[in-house]
């Protein structure tokens, strides 16, 4: 499977700082200290519907992350998968009538032109877990034969019990859990089962539903989070610099999924940071493709609304605070940049070397992109109110703005 093309990183002088950023697993910040290169895994979606600004603001947070990284002089090794066969999809293709992998194809490519639209760095490897099949049957086998997977009424599932870490990436008690499983794809009151919060790993073939060759495990398909294990094992390797998603994904779908790796490696840490943004609401719930409370990106692209704005949007909130979309977000964001717009559209200004650094430390601080996006307003202000004989710091402000916030001016 292909990403999307990347656009440039403008060079810019001097040299960023390395990442703070908060992590689930100790609940505190962590300075991240990669080699040369750095590696990251996002969890992508599942495409039955459109991109929807939750998505977008997920995927923003980690694409600062990269810039990040990218400004200290380090390369980025970034990747994403897509699960494109799950129920979920399958229920839309049946409600729909629609062949499966057709929505699965027409949804992804959607994603893409969204993704190219607000400038997302793509990922190095990007992988559907149809195509990450063969690599996730010999994982399920070496699991069932080290007694970490059991078998019940011909599914295999993960024994929990397996990984003395288990519970560490979201901190739950076996309550708490429980529940999020029941409400996040899990089947906690299965009878059979050894561990109510055991996941499974491959769902044996159902009648009418597509299924592979699963070698000693029947056909069938896989599990959800061994889709991502499979996939980051085999492009990143154990002990990753960072695990990103929605804060939704802290439990279940992070901590089975580092129970698998660890299990399988008898190694530990999966990942050194668990990296979680919040969630978007629209008319005071998450927005869901379940309740059907959404915007999407592609529908305000279709409206006319500048890419550039629905990112400016996006950043003006705190990666880990959960927010409301509103008209007036977006309204803001469309004068901001106008503003930057017509600021660095001037032959010259004020020095522009103190806003650098200060965007570079708000980012580096825990990725606070609204301290960055404040750094430039003061600028542009300046710019209004007094201007300036700089003849370089507008080209400057453009660089950085599009180096560091993915916005081009």
């Amino acid at each position: 499977m292909h990403a999307w093309p990347a656009s440039e990183v403008p060079a810019l002088p001097g040299k960023g700082r390395d990442l703070r950023i908060h992590d689930t697993s100790t609940d505190g910040p962590l300075t991240l200290t990669p080699g040369d290169v750095a590696r990251i895994y996002v969890c992508g979606i599942t495409p039955y519907d459109a991109t929807h600004m939750g998505h977008a603001a997920t995927y923003t947070a980690f694409d600062l992350v990269q810039r990040v990284w990218l400004d200290t002089g380090r390369q980025v090794h970034y990747v994403q998968n897509v699960t494109d066969v799950d129920d979920p999809l399958l229920e839309r293709a049946e409600a729909t009538g629609e062949d499966w992998t057709a929505l699965a194809e027409r949804e992804t490519t959607l994603f893409r032109e969204d993704m190219t639209a607000l400038r997302m760095l793509p990922p190095q490897h990007y992988v559907g877990a149809v195509e990450a099949i063969p690599g996730i049957v010999p994982l399920v086998e070496r699991l069932r034969a080290s007694g970490a997977a059991y078998e019940l009424e011909g599914d295999t599932y993960f024994s929990v019990d397996a990984d003395p870490h288990f519970g560490e990436v979201s901190r739950l008690d076996a309550a708490a859990m429980r529940v999020l499983s029941a409400e996040r794809g899990g089947d906690p009151d299965r009878p059979g089962k050894k561990n109510p919060l055991d996941p499974m790993l491959w769902m044996a073939a159902r009648e009418g539903e597509p299924s592979w060759d699963g070698g000693s495990l029947g056909r069938g398909r896989p599990g959800w989070h061994i889709e991502c294990v499979a996939i980051a094992l085999d492009h990143l390797g154990m002990g990753f610099d960072v695990q990103g998603g929605g804060s939704d994904l802290a439990f279940p779908h992070h901590e089975m999924g580092a129970s698998h790796a660890q299990a399988l490696t008898g190694e530990h840490p999966f990942a050194k940071a668990y990296v979680h943004a919040g969630m978007v609401a629209l008319h005071g719930e998450k927005m869901s493709k379940s309740k059907g409370n959404l915007v999407f990106v592609s529908r305000l692209r279709a409206d006319g609304v500048d890419p550039g704005a629905i990112r400016l949007a996006l950043l003006a909130h705190h990666y880990r605070s959960d927010w409301e979309w509103t008209d007036d977000v977006l309204d803001e964001a469309v004068a901001r940049l106008g503003r930057w717009r017509a600021a660095v559209s001037r032959p010259d200004g004020p020095p522009a070397e103190e806003m650098l650094e200060e965007v570079r430390e708000a980012l580096a601080d825990d990725l606070d992109a609204p301290a960055a996006l404040a750094a430039v307003d003061r600028w542009a202000a300046r710019q209004e109110e007094t201007g300036g004989t700089d003849a370089g710091a507008p080209g400057l402000v453009s660089r950085t703005v599009d180096a560091l916030l993915g916005v081009a001016l």
